[in-house]
């Protein structure tokens, strides 16, 4: 059981401080301005000791509530770039992040 509520999470996703507006537009369905924080690490993982392959892989962390019926292949707009949702992860708590691919 999650301790704060969903007005409380919603401050840290705050587009004053950390968060960043996102359009978030299910298959077949109309947009909507979702705000969360975007993250964009950079990975490096080496092949046989020889090769290194360079990936980004960005993220995007928002309420579950504000994508209630999230799915693979749905979009998300961040930053003027659009993402495909690849992986959905809710963590049970009121917290979804989404794996995207551009």
């Amino acid at each position: 059981m999650a301790i704060e509520t969903d007005v409380e999470r919603a401050v840290f996703f705050n587009t004053d401080d950390f968060g960043v507006a996102g359009t978030y537009t299910p298959s077949g369905g109309s947009a909507s301005t979702v705000n969360g924080i975007f993250d964009k690490d950079f990975s490096l993982v080496e092949v046989g000791n020889q090769v290194g392959l360079e990936s980004n892989d960005p993220r995007f962390l928002c309420r579950s509530s504000d994508v209630p019926s999230v799915a693979s292949g749905d979009t998300l707009v961040v930053n003027s770039v659009t993402y495909t949702i690849r992986n959905i992860e809710d963590d049970g708590q009121g917290m979804t992040t989404l794996a995207l691919e551009a």
